[in-house]
Order: structure tokens, then sequence, then C-alpha cells
């Protein structure tokens, strides 16, 4: 097996490359098939001719909270805000980006949506998570609070910003809040849309069910960690970030019927494929995964993956590496570049088929 540094998925990505909006239409984005050993070029709106009757999809049915949140210190320091978990007590679990960290017990004046001017803030707690050794965790812990006594769901949802990806270069906007959002998104908590199901839309979805493909769906929160960048050459001492999942009793059936009638698991984006493979591993049905694909990795579950186009050196470039082999996933990002497919969130898809026979479960 091949020892894999972190410069074995770097590749030079033209900036125009990047979307920065999404296609006019869900399913009018582009899909490279790379299920084989050459590379098709199709669109979105094929993937049903490439899947069989009996195939399951699943889905990560999480929903993109607006998590970012602005606002000044007492000192009239700006503050910014990306509210990562919602806790008990209307209490929140954010990042945190402001010139000097305020002290414990400082009380941050939010932005309120214009007209709706009602006493919005957020009171430092202290870090989170805590550590068992007593270090301080990465993000900070913020009571959220107006004069109507809402739920932060509710606050969020009313005065917070959509929490484009740092690689989006304009302020978010009400196209956002409609494309950065899964039609079939249901279980509020991410910070990050799962990208992969971006491309559907109901005119697909009716064609597959059509067809015979079946649907499930599992629920991981995305969280900001995903755009972590990786900063060690040695990737196994990478510290992966840490997300929440769910996977229903009916999702677990639909899987087993689906095996046993000779279908194929297809996931629809890497999340899906990180809540799938932490089951198999650990038998938890939900709770938190930090899990590291990289190649070596030795899938269990997944057959077909349907993802986006990732950045250099990340995580999920490991990930659909291990999944679809290494050489044949750099010669799809060249052929990608080549053929001027669009990258990141807002970018096109492609189709991967898994390289190695399914570890023993």
């Amino acid at each position: 097996m091949r020892n894999f540094t972190l410069g074995d998925f770097d590749f030079a990505l033209p900036t125009e490359l990047i979307a920065q909006h999404p296609a006019p239409e869900r399913s009018g984005s582009r899909l490279l098939d790379g299920s084989a050993a050459l590379p098709v070029d199709r669109v979105f709106h094929e993937l049903p001719t490439l899947l069989n009757a009996g195939d399951l999809l699943v889905f990560n049915d999480t929903k993109v909270i607006k998590a970012r949140l602005f606002g000044e210190k007492p000192t009239g320091g700006k503050v910014e805000l990306l509210v990562e978990r919602v806790l008990g007590g209307n209490q929140v679990a954010a990042h945190m980006r402001v010139s000097k960290k305020p002290e414990v017990g400082t009380t941050i004046r939010l932005h309120c949506a214009p007209g709706r001017e009602d006493g919005l803030s957020a009171t430092l707690l202290g870090r989170w998570p805590e550590t068992a050794a007593g270090e301080p965790g990465a993000m900070f812990r913020l009571v959220l609070s107006n004069d109507s006594g809402d739920d932060p769901y509710t606050l969020l949802e009313r005065h917070g910003h959509v929490p484009l990806p740092p690689y989006i270069t304009h302020a978010d906007e009400a196209e956002d809040e409609a494309r950065y959002q899964t039609v079939f998104a249901r279980h509020p908590g991410a910070v990050a849309a799962p990208t992969a199901a971006l491309h559907f839309d109901e005119g697909v979805l009716t064609v597959l069910d059509a067809s015979g493909v079946q649907r499930a769906s599992v629920t991981l929160h995305v969280g900001a960690g995903t755009f972590q960048p990786v900063k060690t050459d040695d990737i196994s001492a990478h510290h992966m970030h840490s997300e929440w999942y769910s996977i229903p009793p009916e999702t677990l059936g639909a899987i087993a019927a689906c095996r046993a009638r000779g279908g194929r698991v297809v996931a629809v984006g890497t999340t899906t494929v990180r809540t799938l493979e932490s089951w198999a591993r650990t038998g938890a049905t939900s709770g938190d995964t930090a899990i590291f694909i990289t190649p070596g990795f030795a899938f269990q579950v997944v057959d077909l993956l349907v993802t986006n186009f990732h950045l250099p050196k990340s995580t999920l470039m490991m990930l659909v590496s291990a999944f679809a082999g290494y050489e044949h996933v750099m010669a799809l990002y060249h052929h990608a570049i080549r053929q001027h497919y669009r990258f990141f969130s807002y970018g096109d898809s492609m189709l991967l088929a898994r390289k190695h026979p399914h570890a023993p479960v």
C-alpha cells in the first residue's frame, strides 16, 4: 500500500472554475460519469439512466440553518459568529471571528433583520466543548436571547445569514437561501450544505421513482470543519472534525432489502458515505463521528457515490480517492479541469464506483 502524503492530493485549479452561483436549473448541471474506466460527459438529469431498478439512493436530509450572525462588543469591536450547534437552554456553540476575544460574561449586541429590532444578543459563557484534559474547546458557548424569549432556531431563521463557504465571494442573497438547500431538507442543524444533493429536483426524483430506484435518508449535520484544511504532510496526523449523525430504522431496513435483491447502495454525497460507514464500523445508529477515510479504507456499505468536485488537499479528496482509486480520481479531476467543469459547492458533479470489493461485515 502506497504511503500517501498531503501533496498527493493537490492539483492546480483555475480560479474561474470555482462556481460562485448555482446552475440556472438544479438538474441542468453537468455530471461526469466516472463509474467506468473512461470518463463520459453528461448532464445531471441523465443520472436515472445510470442506475438500475432495485438500486437504493441514500440522501442526507439535513437542513442548513442561517448560522452566520454579525454584531458588536460593548467596546464597538465587530464580531462575527458562526453557530455550529444548538445546545440546551438557548445555548449555542459557535465559531467567533473578532479582533480580540471578549471576556466571559460579555454580552454581544447582534444585528437584527430590518424592521425586526427585538433586542437580539449573545452572552459569552465560555469555550466548547469541554475536554477531559481541561483544554479549551475550539468553539465558544453563548446564550442567544431576545426580548420575546424565542428559541435559537427561530432567532437564526429570522436574523441569521446563509453560511456560504469561504470560497464563495459574494454576500448571501435570496438565491442562496433557496439554492444552498436541498429540495428534501428536513432536520435543521447544518452549517454547510450536502452539496451533491443540490442537483436533485422534483423532476429527477420523479423519474427515479418511475425507474424503480428506491430512496432512503440519513441525517448528518455538516459542520464548518468540512472546510478545515489539512496542515500536516503526514495525513495520518490530521485531527478530523466531529459531526452528529442519525440513521432511522427504515433506512437500515432499506439497505438490508437492497442487499437481498442484489441492488446497489448509492450514497449521495460524502456526508452520506461518512454516516453509513461510521454505522458499519461502530454499530451506532446515532452520535458523533470523526471518521477519517483515506486510501486503504475498507468500505462496507456504499457501492456508488454521487459527489461534487472537492478542494485540493482536502479530506474529501482523500475520501473519494479511497473510494474509487487514487489514480482514477486524479485522472477524472484533470479531465474535469480540461473540460471546464465547475468546482465546489455550487459546481458540477460526478458519479463514482467503488474500486474494491466490500470488506467483510
